[in-house]
């Protein structure tokens, strides 16, 4: 079983089983898959360069659009426009910290940089918006009543297996910002 990421004289430091980790990267994985930007034959390599997407629309899939929401409420063209500006180098950050994010689970005890765990932090966000999305996870309410599915053998379906990940997910990014918030408190990093 996981043990919380705590501050160490090492640094933000957190042990993981095999299968926790696989776990993890894999929703990195799947994170990275819905985000990634289409290649287009025809694309500007200039705008692609620069991160503009003259043809990006508002994504059909609502986990996506939690990840990319629109930016200007009640304007329909003015939030449009802002997206084809800036959605494409949106995708791009979030693919390249997700991957990242994989790259430091790689062994079973995780010590991190707190630029390292603030990275790590955002690619668990993605993944519990994504997950949460999956979840029809709209309040506090909603995400409450999942909150008792805590242990393998209270998985009976799909919806009560992704809602012990979710759990899982939600606890490993607790414990990173516990973590990120006790190294802050003190500058040399050491408890």
């Amino acid at each position: 079983m996981a043990r919380a990421f705590r501050t160490t004289r090492r640094g933000i430091t957190g042990d993981f089983e095999s299968g926790e980790l696989k776990l993890l990267r894999r929703l990195f994985a799947d994170v990275v898959q819905l985000l990634e930007p289409e290649k287009r034959k025809d694309e500007d390599p200039l705008a692609a360069m620069v991160g503009i997407d003259p043809e990006a629309e508002r994504p059909a899939d609502s986990a996506v659009a939690r990840l990319l929401p629109d930016a200007v409420r009640n304007d329909d063209d003015g939030a449009l426009e802002f997206r084809r500006l800036t959605e494409r180098s949106l995708r791009e950050e979030k693919v390249g910290a997700l991957r990242a994010a994989a790259l430091l689970m790689e062994k079973p005890q995780v010590v991190l940089t707190p630029e390292q765990a603030q990275l790590l932090a955002k690619a668990l966000t993605d993944v519990r918006l994504v997950l949460a999305d999956r979840l029809d996870i709209q309040t506090d309410e909603d995400a409450a009543r999942l909150h008792d599915i805590a242990d393998l053998e209270d998985a009976e379906d799909l919806e009560s297996y992704l809602a012990l990940v979710y759990n899982f997910v939600t606890w490993v990014q607790e414990g990173l910002v516990q973590a990120l918030l006790s190294s802050a408190g003190h500058p040399s990093g050491e408890r």
